[in-house]
């Protein structure tokens, strides 16, 4: 097969260039576009975020051939800070990210297409990808390193404020909200817990079911010992200026003031190709790995949210470069 020469991956310099210029808030990066149908890479890493960098990084690192596909639509695109990453505490996602990939530009094995993975299939020599744009790419070995797709209750207001105030995880947000007055959206045992949880980061805490509460009566009785409130009323609507809460208003007309609004919500995969190729999910809804993070299908690794529980920007980076040293110790003794 021809080898892709490295003039159809210059940066763009003038107009009709190979590549066009990707924004992500705070920085500009070069995303390379021009590809030969059918080439064949090491490793195709489908998702171009911590993970996906991490392990492309990893594999970049041991001389592989590799192909990073991402549509540029990470799920934390509205998160202004994130936080708990050493040395990048309070730095925004998209410059941590942006800098990733420019650092990955050094290493001349690793290119990036910018488009969206819609399919997947195995085959005598490994692996397709195809895009949505019509392309196919083939590897030798797969990473998935795809996320998650939160599920948010159908509250108006609440998708604009995700991220920003309407949060998920106390150990990424709480300590910027702690000891704000602060609401919890769900219902039941898990739910319970959570709280339970949250109360470590403010005591002005109120919890919202949004109808009729599932919690026991020992359930009540703790948060009222705990001076948490709770609140059954249907919500309407929450209220913001530009993703900042301000208050949840109900469809009775009242309202409680809010800085912000935890929301553990169920999520979906989100991507569908590590499926159709016969990769295990677990009970939760997680992918299957391994303690090296291969899939249920040998020489398919998957990384980052779309494996575990442990929803941080360090664990993405920490599981992405598990899977990219694994997936090339794996070539090399394949290949020796």
């Amino acid at each position: 097969m021809e080898t892709l020469s490295r003039r159809k991956f210059i940066k763009q310099t003038a107009a009709g260039s190979a590549g066009f210029i990707f924004r992500m808030p705070d920085f500009t990066y070069s995303i390379y576009t021009e590809m030969k149908d059918s080439e064949h890479f090491d490793v195709i890493i489908i998702g171009g975020s911590y993970a996906g960098l991490a392990a492309g990084m990893a594999l970049g690192r041991a001389l592989k051939k590799v192909l990073i596909i991402d549509n540029g639509k990470p799920c934390n695109r509205q998160t202004p800070h994130s936080h708990n990453f050493i040395t990048q505490d309070g730095e925004t996602p998209g410059k941590i990210a942006a800098l990733g990939r420019q650092q990955l530009e050094a290493y001349d094995s690793v290119k990036f297409f910018a488009g969206l993975a819609t399919s997947g299939k195995k085959n005598i020599k490994g692996f397709e990808i195809g895009v949505a744009s019509g392309e196919t790419f083939a590897a030798k070995k797969l990473i998935f390193a795809t996320g998650i797709k939160d599920l948010l209750p159908d509250i108006e207001g609440l998708a604009a404020c995700w991220g920003i105030t309407a949060i998920h995880c106390p150990y990424c947000h709480g300590y910027e909200v702690k000891n704000e007055k602060t609401g919890i959206l769900g219902n039941g045992e898990p739910i319970f817990d959570f709280t339970r949880l949250i109360f470590n980061w403010t005591k002005d805490l109120t919890l919202f079911t949004n109808g009729t509460s599932a919690l026991t009566r020992e359930q009540t009785s703790q948060l009222e010992k705990h001076g948490i409130e709770l609140i059954e009323k249907e919500i309407e609507r929450l209220v913001h200026a530009n993703g900042h809460l301000q208050k949840i208003v109900f469809r009775d007309g009242s309202e409680t003031p809010l800085k912000a609004v935890y929301t553990p919500s169920p999520f979906e995969q989100h991507c569908s190709i590590p499926e159709a190729l016969g990769c295990e999910l677990s009970e939760e809804g997680y992918i299957k790995v391994d303690a090296y993070q291969e899939t249920t299908v040998k020489g398919v690794f998957a990384c980052g949210d779309n494996s575990t529980r442990m929803r941080t920007l360090a664990n993405a980076v920490a599981t992405g470069t598990t899977a990219g040293m694994l997936a090339s110790k794996k070539m090399i003794l394949e290949e020796f």
